[in-house]
């Protein structure tokens, strides 16, 4: 699945899903570790059909990085099921995307 964007009524409809696994990459088009990460994420996104990859544009949505709290970007956000799993800000290379994943994976979420 390519990514999506996703603005606050995409971000509260995908959180709270049924079965619901996302990942949401949190950028902006001026910022350069941002322009470095995106294509990472892409290629990721395309391994992993069944996950929800989406990116938030801190610039057009402004209030919906606020109430996520983003105070640096790249930020990468994960919930699974609605629950927040990860979120850390800074670019990832592909091997600790794809190590995060599997973790996520593992776990019992009930």
């Amino acid at each position: 699945m390519a990514t999506v964007e996703f603005d606050k009524s995409a971000f509260e409809a995908a959180i709270v899903a049924e079965d619901s696994f996302v990942l949401i990459d949190f950028w902006a088009e001026w910022c350069g570790p941002c322009r470095q990460f995106g294509p990472i994420f892409e290629r990721v996104s395309e391994k992993h059909p069944d996950i929800t990859f989406a990116k938030v544009d801190t610039d057009k949505e402004q209030e919906l990085s606020a109430m996520a709290g983003i105070k640096s970007i790249p930020t990468l956000m994960m919930f699974r099921d609605g629950v927040l799993l990860f979120n850390q800000a800074g670019a990832a290379p592909e091997s600790a995307l794809e190590d995060i994943i599997a973790q996520a994976r593992k776990l019992d979420m009930d």
